[in-house]
């Protein structure tokens, strides 16, 4: 008989230590679901109170003001650098290429042409080879992200469009990139 009293206090505590312990944790989650709240209707009002980007591609998703604006820079970012003789991507380009992927993922009729060029170093084989390694470079971070592959087309133009002349290092960094069009 004492066994039973003891096992049904036990039951009983264990029963109000539940309850309590829900009870906390819902009061926890809509002090989080007000802050988000708080936060998407910042971000609607620190942008004019308009939730079109300006690209006019309707809702931000829930962004904030300045993630929006990280967006819409990444976005403007269309030429990507590479060093000497190298092929991989620097993590600046990887950032932004994430939200060319996002852009490209949402817009499935959207596609991007990924233009490699070299410096004038090298035989002109060498850089049209080196800037199709650029380009495909660029295609598989973009398909890594989950960009279908009929949206992406590469193209090597190697050392033959430079975008500027002369021999010294600024002009050759300036001609190491890959374009997207």
């Amino acid at each position: 008989m004492q066994t039973y009293k003891v096992f049904k206090l036990g039951m009983a505590l264990l029963l109000s230590l539940t309850l309590m312990a829900c009870a906390s944790s819902d009061t926890d989650d809509m002090g989080d679901a007000s802050e988000s709240m708080d936060t998407s209707s910042d971000s609607s009002t620190s942008n004019g109170g308009s939730s079109a980007t300006s690209s006019g591609a309707g809702d931000n998703g829930g962004l904030t003001a300045s993630q929006v604006r990280e967006r819409d820079n990444a976005l403007g970012m269309t030429v990507f650098y590479f060093e000497f003789d190298r092929s991989d991507l620097s993590a600046e380009a990887r950032a932004a290429l994430v939200h060319h992927a996002n852009h490209l993922k949402d817009n499935p009729s959207t596609s991007y042409r990924l233009e490699g060029h070299a410096d004038e170093r090298g035989t002109r084989e060498y850089n049209l080879a080196l800037g199709e390694r650029r380009a495909q470079a660029v295609e598989r971070y973009l398909q890594v992200q989950g960009v279908a592959s009929r949206q992406l087309e590469t193209i090597s133009y190697g050392e033959e469009n430079p975008v500027a002349t002369g021999t010294t290092e600024a002009a050759y960094a300036r001609n190491r990139r890959v374009e997207l069009h």
